[in-house]
């Protein structure tokens, strides 16, 4: 039997959407207040989903326990209350739209996830924007 299990965490986090090549002026055009140079930040909630095979041993699919510290340490001690474009080595040429942090977080949970599971991301920026990435 296959099944889903979530592990939430949440982070706080600033950022600013643009690109090095264009003037502030289009960078506006294109991404709005959310080019602000002196950045803006948001309540990130994320829900990790790891899917698979209960193991028959214990009963768990993966112990949330060890989910939970992954979580800790690849997404809520190195981005929360940093500046993602500054501080966060993925985003120095990577653009952080939630997008691009959901690709990221994904990535580093692949790293640290037995390959036997699937992994979904789902990151909120706002309560009513977010994004979901299966890897795919």
């Amino acid at each position: 039997m296959s099944l889903t299990v979530f592990r939430k965490a949440h982070f706080n986090a600033a950022h600013r959407l643009f690109k090095k090549e264009w003037d502030d002026d289009k960078n506006f055009k294109v991404f709005g207040k959310c080019s602000n140079p002196n950045y803006h930040g948001h309540n990130y909630e994320l829900e990790i989903g790891i899917s698979g095979e209960i193991d028959p041993d214990t009963g768990f699919l993966i112990d949330l326990k060890v989910l939970a510290q992954i979580i800790k340490e690849e997404v809520e001690d190195p981005f929360d209350h940093k500046n993602l474009n500054i501080e966060v080595p993925e985003f120095k040429n990577t653009n952080p739209t939630v997008e691009n942090i959901a690709i990221v977080i994904w990535n580093k949970m692949r790293a640290r996830i037995d390959s036997k599971y699937d992994i979904s991301v789902k990151l909120y920026e706002t309560p009513r924007n977010f994004v979901i990435y299966n890897g795919n």
